[in-house]
């Protein structure tokens, strides 16, 4: 396959995407990499988020609310722009988030008034921006530990398994997933029973080709087919492919039919269009709905890369 790639469109953009298409589709040095990456604290949308943060050490004065400008959504988005590892004021807002929310069954708990339970779905996002950012605490290790507790019978994970679930939820599980990954990173005691948690996680999507059911073969829901981004906490093919890339996982060929849908929404230019994304606050917009997105762009050509490399097979 012959992939277009518009990489000088790429470099152009914010500094969050040059490192990213400079590591994963340019095959640059580590050294320019890190160099790149090293200004997204300082410069666009990386500096835009870090100047908002509360003298308190959150954003939006919230925790998980309000949606999409909290404490939880931001440093969820400061993951995917690159952050590096080890930056204070992300550090700072992952232990609020541990302070305030860890659990007394080990999961995070943010609504002890109304929930007596804690939430899979954010448990796995607080895992994984607290991982992701290199921070070194015990209680990552509690929060690994609900999750392995959490997971399904089907390979899954639903945080509505307290209130009677019996089947996995993609949006749950996704979370789950990159939580364990991220956490992996940190070569923890439980490092394989992390990786056994996630290749049963990525089965039970596989068995649902990423987006079909399981029974009847039909798609779950044409949402999933979409590609929002920020994701925040929603499931779509784009994000599950990305995963897998991320993972070093195999090229199972029940993957083949997301790897189409994301083939189909390329435009004759080589890009990818931006869609409308999930109603909420948010500070500002990183792209315009509706336009070539450079965000979409990266993602889809890195996970079309890892499927086919050059040279390779698939």
């Amino acid at each position: 396959m012959n992939i277009q790639v518009p990489t000088g469109w790429l470099l152009d953009g914010d500094p969050a995407i040059r490192w990213q298409a400079l590591a994963d589709l340019c095959g640059a040095d580590a050294q320019t990499v890190a160099r790149e990456r090293a200004r997204v604290a300082g410069e666009g949308w990386g500096a835009r988020l870090l100047a908002l943060q509360d003298p308190a050490g959150t954003w939006a004065n919230g925790l998980y609310t309000p949606k999409w400008t909290s404490t939880t959504y931001t440093l969820l988005l400061l993951r995917s722009l690159g952050l590096p590892a080890g930056n204070e004021q992300a550090l700072a807002g992952c232990r609020l988030l541990l302070d305030a929310g860890l659990f007394r069954d080990g999961g995070i708990n943010l609504w002890r008034k109304s929930h007596k339970t804690s939430e899979a779905c954010v448990s796995g996002m607080v895992l994984s921006i607290a991982a992701f950012f290199g921070l070194r605490d015990t209680r990552l290790e509690t929060l690994a530990g609900y999750l392995f507790r959490e997971q399904m019978r089907d390979g899954g994970w639903n945080c509505r398994r307290a209130r009677g679930a019996t089947h996995g939820s993609f949006h749950t599980t996704i979370c789950a997933l990159e939580a364990l990954l991220d956490f992996e990173r940190l070569d923890p005691p439980s490092r394989s029973e992390l990786c056994a948690a996630e290749s049963r996680g990525r089965e039970f999507l596989l068995q649902h080709r990423l987006f079909r059911s399981h029974r009847t073969g039909a798609v779950v829901d044409a949402a999933m087919t979409r590609f929002a981004f920020p994701a925040r906490w929603h499931y779509d093919i784009l994000r599950a492919l990305d995963y897998f890339r991320d993972a070093g996982a195999e090229r199972d060929p029940r993957l083949e039919e997301a790897i189409a849908v994301v083939r189909k929404r390329q435009r004759p230019d080589g890009r990818w269009t931006l869609p409308r994304g999930y109603p909420g606050l948010t500070f500002f917009e990183l792209e315009k709905a509706g336009l070539p997105s450079r965000w979409n762009t990266l993602r889809a050509l890195r996970v079309l890369q890892w499927w086919a490399p050059p040279g390779g097979g698939a």
